[in-house]
């Protein structure tokens, strides 16, 4: 049997046809960004604390070269952040990238909510008993006595030109407050 010029397009299956069609190029300049922000993410990663570090997911050998590059200075660890990269290449990113934003966020609401009783234990401190009833609402289970004698003796420690202790006080028993919703 002769063959025909086009004859070797019958022998390669169609399934075989899409996959050379599916191919999707990628510039080197490309790969190298996604080299430099897997860096990032392993930088991220160093500066973070132990017991952060313990709240992402990560496998033993990663999570030993994070630690290793948390002890290292200098030249050692610019080389070890690029193996960590290295290592993020072969791992899913995803679950590490979704708990290290759980936990910027976690800060993010915990400050605003220092903010928010900031401001309410100075318009307490300022008001005195006008202000006490926006707090009650917030927070029915206050104590409504203990409130008033701490906004009095932070009245008084500011008149006399005092150390802010009841000021702090009250900031500590909103928070005590707000954790316990």
């Amino acid at each position: 049997m002769t063959r025909q010029p086009d004859d070797w397009l019958d022998d390669v299956p169609d399934n075989e046809e899409e996959e050379d069609e599916e191919i999707i190029w990628v510039s080197k300049s490309e790969i190298k960004r996604d080299a430099e922000e897997l860096k990032r993410l392993g930088a991220e990663l160093v500066d973070l604390s132990k017991t952060s570090l313990d709240k992402i997911p990560l496998d033993e050998d990663l999570r030993a070269a994070i630690e290793l590059a948390q002890k290292i200075k200098k030249e050692g660890r610019r080389r070890q952040l690029q193996l960590i990269g290295k290592m993020l290449r072969s791992r899913d990113e995803d679950p590490i990238r979704q708990a290290l934003d759980k936990l910027k966020n976690r800060h993010n609401q915990q400050v605003a909510l220092f903010h928010k009783l900031e401001m309410l234990r100075d318009r307490l401190v300022e008001q005195g008993d006008d202000a006490l009833p926006e707090v009650l609402n917030l927070y029915p289970d206050a104590d409504r006595q203990q409130l008033r004698a701490m906004i009095r003796n932070a009245q008084k420690e500011k008149a006399a030109s005092k150390p802010p202790k009841a000021w702090r006080q009250i900031f500590q028993y909103l928070r005590e407050l707000a954790e316990a919703r």
